[in-house]
């Protein structure tokens, strides 16, 4: 069997997005402020994301951290950072769009992925795992104030399969 030859003709791109049933502003501030995002997504942060500021994030079941860079951060609105070294740096927008009944829908883009074609799919690919993960864990704790351990439990340490 032979294969084919894949070209890409635009840069790839993460695209995720979520409905959470709660107001714009609520989880504007889940993942703005570390004492809710702590909760669902990483184990650590060194702030809260404020423009111009440098933040860590860890993950200390992993041992993986990542410094992010908040360019922007408009209330209820928008969140814009660039995450991971700045050689291989991408940027996530996180919007928050009111929706009926006081519900927001969170959309996640990711762009600026680098390297070859095999590379910035592989890290495309990861990356949209990842924020299907942390949104699902974002809808059940704050509509149901569950926390899922979907992010620790996605790659037990240990497990070799």
């Amino acid at each position: 069997m032979s294969q084919a030859a894949f070209t890409l003709t635009r840069p790839p791109m993460v695209k995720e997005g979520m409905l959470i049933r709660r107001p714009a502003a609520e989880v504007f501030r889940a993942f703005a402020d570390p004492a809710v995002t702590t909760r669902f997504w990483f184990t650590k942060s060194s702030g809260k994301l404020v423009p111009g500021t440098t933040v860590r994030w860890e993950w200390e079941m992993y041992g993986a951290s990542v410094d992010v860079r908040v360019k922007e951060a408009e209330e209820g609105e928008r969140i814009v950072f660039d995450w991971g070294p700045e050689e291989a740096a991408t940027t996530v927008t996180l919007r928050f769009v009111p929706w009926k009944d006081d519900t927001t829908y969170v959309q996640v883009t990711e762009t600026g992925f680098s390297g070859d074609g095999d590379t910035a799919v592989a890290r495309v690919a990861d990356s949209t795992g990842g924020f299907t993960m942390t949104l699902c864990a974002l809808k059940a704790l704050l509509e149901h104030d569950i926390e899922l351990a979907v992010v620790a439990d996605h790659s037990p340490p240990g497990l070799e399969i």
